[in-house]
C-alpha cells in the first residue's frame, strides 16, 4: 500500500487512514460534506464504531487523506471490499464474468457512503485546497488500487463535476436512475397536488384518505425529541423488513442511537402509529436542501400505508422546512405517478485487467443507451400537468 506521508505533486502529503475518528471531525467537516448527512464524520464514525462494517460484512475502511501540514485540505472515503452488498451501483454479473474465467474479482476498492444510495462529493475538498488537489485524490487513489492489486476500483453516485474528472482520467462511466422529488416553491402539500393531472391528484387524495380513515396518525421526530424507544422500536421494524425480504439487516441499533445524539438536527424519524398503537417507521437524514429517504418496516398491514408514512409524509416535510429535493431511495417505477421523476445518476469505473476493462465498456455504453430511453419512457408518463412539469 502507499505508505503514510508520502510525497504528493505538490508540497501535500498523503495519508491511508483505517479509521475515521483518527481525523478530527471538525477537519473532515470542513471538506464540504456539511449538506450530505451521509458523508459526515459523525455518520461514518457510527458505522465503524457500531459494528455495521468490518470483516464481517466486508466494508474495510481506507480512506485517503492530503494534508498542507496538519491541514486536512482533501480526502475520499474509501473502502476495501469484499462482496458487493450495500453498494446500489450493481456488478454482480461482473463478478460472476471473473468467476467464470477463473479470477478473482474480489477484494476491490469502493468510494462511497456504505449502504447508502445518494447522490454526494467523493473527492471533498477544502474551501483552501490547492489547486489539482482533486486529481492528487484520484490518482492516490489509483495508486492505491495498483499497490494493492486489487481487480478494480469504483466511485459511486458521484457529482456529476467528479465524474468528468474521473473520467478524462480514463474510467468509465456508468449511468443509473432514481426518481426523485423537486421542491418548485409550493405554499402547501396542496399546492403541490394542483401542479398534478387530475386523474394523479384524485389518487394521491384517495390514499391519504384511507390511511386517516384506518384510524393512523403520525409523530415526526428528530434525534433531541427520538426516545431510545423509538429507535428500539424503528430497529425491530428495520430488521423485520430485512427478515421477510431475505436481506442482511447491516445497520445496529447502536448506530440509529449514535447519530441521533451526534447529528440530531440532521435525522429525521416517521412513527405511524394506528389507535396509538405504532405500526410502522421510516428513517430519513436530513441535508441542508435534500431529503434522503433510506429505511422503513410495519408490523401490520394498512392500506397505502407505505405511500403515506415514506412519500407523502416527507414531501410534505420538505414543503414545511424549504428543502428543495426528496430522495426517497433507490428504484421504484411507482414513485413516478407520485411525483417523482427519473433522475440521472453516476460512477466512475476503473478495471485493473484490460480484456474486461474493454468488455465492460462495450456493455456500459448499451448500458447507458438503454437507460437514457428508460428515462425518457419513465419521463413521459409524469404525472405533471404540462404546463406544470418540473
Amino acid at each position: 500500500m502507499i505508505p503514510d506521508q508520502a510525497s504528493t505533486a505538490s508540497d501535500l502529503s498523503l495519508r491511508i487512514v483505517e479509521r475515521i475518528d483518527a481525523i478530527p471531525a471538525s477537519s473532515w467537516n470542513a471538506l464540504g460534506v456539511r449538506a450530505y448527512p451521509f458523508l459526515r464524520h459523525e455518520f461514518l464514525t457510527a458505522l465503524e464504531n457500531e459494528g455495521c462494517l468490518g470483516e464481517r460484512y466486508g466494508w474495510l475502511p481506507r480512506h485517503i487523506t492530503l494534508w498542507s501540514g496538519e491541514r486536512l485540505v482533501g480526502a475520499s472515503p474509501l473502502y476495501l471490499k469484499f462482496n458487493s452488498y450495500g453498494e446500489f451501483v450493481f456488478d454482480w454479473s461482473w463478478a460472476d464474468a471473473y468467476r467464470r474465467h477463473g479470477l478473482d474479482y474480489y477484494p476491490k476498492l469502493v468510494s462511497a457512503s456504505p449502504y447508502t444510495p445518494a447522490t454526494g462529493p467523493k473527492l471533498l475538498l477544502h474551501d483552501e485546497a490547492p489547486a489539482h488537489t482533486a486529481t492528487q485524490l484520484s490518482v492516490a487513489a489509483l495508486e492505491l488500487a495498483r499497490q494493492s492489486e486489487v481487480s478494480s476500483l469504483h466511485w459511486l453516485f458521484t457529482l456529476a463535476h467528479e465524474n468528468a474528472l474521473l473520467e478524462s482520467a480514463g474510467l468509465l462511466r456508468r449511468t443509473g436512475c432514481q426518481f426523485h422529488w423537486q421542491n418548485r416553491g409550493y405554499p402547501s402539500f396542496d399546492a403541490f397536488l394542483a401542479s398534478l393531472s387530475a386523474a394523479k391528484r384524485k389518487n394521491i387524495r384517495r390514499e391519504r384518505r384511507k390511511v386517516g380513515e384506518a384510524g393512523v396518525r403520525f409523530r415526526l421526530l428528530d434525534g433531541n425529541s427520538a426516545s431510545d424507544d423509538d429507535w428500539t422500536l424503528f430497529h425491530g421494524l428495520y430488521e423485520s423488513t430485512f427478515d421477510r425480504r431475505g436481506g442482511m439487516p447491516t445497520l445496529s441499533l447502536g448506530f440509529f442511537r449514535a447519530i441521533a445524539r451526534s447529528m440530531p438536527e440532521a435525522v429525521l424519524l416517521i412513527v405511524a402509529e394506528q389507535h396509538a398503537s405504532p405500526v410502522a417507521a421510516a428513517f430519513c437524514l436530513v441535508g441542508e436542501t435534500t431529503l434522503y429517504g433510506r429505511h422503513w418496516g410495519c408490523s401490520r398491514y394498512v392500506d397505502n400505508l407505505h405511500f403515506e408514512t415514506c412519500y407523502y409524509q416527507g414531501i410534505e416535510y420538505c414543503i414545511e422546512h424549504g428543502l428543495q429535493r426528496f430522495e426517497p431511495g433507490a428504484q421504484g417505477e411507482h414513485k413516478v405517478p407520485r411525483g417523482f421523476l427519473p433522475t440521472e445518476t453516476l460512477s466512475a469505473h476503473w478495471i485493473a485487467d484490460a480484456r474486461f476493462a474493454d468488455a465492460i465498456s462495450r456493455h456500459l455504453h448499451f448500458e447507458r443507451e438503454g437507460m437514457i430511453d428508460y428515462m425518457k419512457e419513465m419521463a413521459a408518463h409524469s404525472p405533471y400537468r404540462n404546463e406544470e412539469a418540473p
